[in-house]
């Protein structure tokens, strides 16, 4: 029997998840899905030969949305010591044909396969349904791609916006530049609006503002070998109701809603921002107050169009495999 199959994956900084697929079942029902932890790896080719040893059968093509930029159908795995080719992949795992494309652009080729119950609201605005629409993504580190519309298709315009120059714009945003400053060589929203950067912003919060730290907090963030999941649950425990941890969360969210505004107006989204990653899903009711439409929309002369775009929070946390799968099928994507 022919070999139709597609090997579809979505490689980040943190996890890299593999899933086979055909034609017939399409890309939201994998096959036979697996999930690594990427420093597990010294590289690509590991991780599929176990993914091909665990499904007992091969795939005749492959495309991986990869958490960096490519060039040349070469890319460089911005969390990782990575660098995938997509030749050399296709040569030594016997694809036909194997293509790398940037994990927001994979994630843009989900939303026509996404559910009404995977994506959350939180501007329904005015959508023209002809417009460019953006992808705004903070995890490991800050994704961003706009899809622009061109005749009866969007058409992906990979972006590496995230690394441009963080632009404070309060004097406490100053005083975090400021504080930031000493710690890297450049300060990006990457560094800020990414799970690595909560820990940053919380060091900022303690340092600048004095507040408190409660004991159980300060036992919890020095036994954990991750601090921003600690961080995360501390302003989402609404009993022990933890100020800094908020503070915290609300400074992160206000920075990313400046952000996403920034990509909007830069793509000019009237079609709507979509926020990925798998930090948004988790911190939804910091999303759903007051602080991040108010950040997005305030850009002055052009607030009224802030206000007009539609903004929503994509919630399933496959989207950026579901999208790999849809580009490597060649699905279209021609409709939201």
């Amino acid at each position: 029997m022919e070999n139709r199959f597609l090997l579809a994956g979505d490689i980040g900084g943190t996890k890299t998840v593999l899933g086979l697929f055909s034609f017939e079942k399409g890309p939201t029902q994998p096959l036979f899905e697996v999930s690594y932890s990427s420093s597990s790896y010294s590289g690509l080719d590991s991780i599929i030969e176990d993914f091909f040893s665990q499904a007992g059968v091969s795939a005749a093509t492959a495309c991986f949305g990869v958490a960096g930029p490519v060039r040349d159908g070469r890319a460089v795995i911005t969390k990782l010591p990575w660098q995938p080719d997509s030749k050399i992949l296709q040569s030594a795992h016997g694809f036909s044909k194997a293509t790398l494309i940037n994990d927001l652009v994979a994630t843009g080729y989900a939303i026509p396969h996404l559910s009404p119950k995977n994506v959350l609201t939180l501007n329904a605005g005015i959508s023209t349904g002809e417009g460019a629409i953006g992808i705004i993504a903070p995890g490991t580190g800050l994704g961003e791609a706009i899809f622009s519309r061109e005749g009866s298709r969007y058409i992906p315009v990979p972006s590496e916006g995230g690394h441009t120059d963080f632009a404070p714009l309060s004097e406490i945003e100053i005083e975090l530049l400021n504080f930031l400053n000493k710690r890297y060589d450049h300060v990006s929203y990457d560094r800020i609006c990414s799970g690595p950067g909560l820990p940053d912003i919380y060091d900022f919060i303690k340092t600048h503002l004095q507040i408190e730290e409660p004991d159980w907090l300060a036992e919890e963030l020095a036994a954990a070998a991750d601090r921003t999941p600690v961080i995360v649950n501390g302003a989402l425990n609404e009993i022990k109701h933890c100020m800094i941890c908020r503070k915290t969360l609300q400074m992160f969210v206000s920075v990313l809603g400046a952000e996403a505004g920034n990509l909007a107006l830069k793509g000019l989204t009237t079609g709507g921002i979509y926020l990925g990653g798998g930090i948004p899903p988790r911190i939804l009711p910091f999303l759903k107050e007051e602080t991040f439409m108010n950040s997005f929309a305030s850009k002055g002369r052009m607030s009224y169009l802030l206000n007009d775009m539609p903004v929503k929070v994509i919630l399933n946390s496959k989207a950026a495999l579901i999208g790999a799968a849809s580009f490597g099928l060649g699905l279209p994507f021609d409709s939201l």
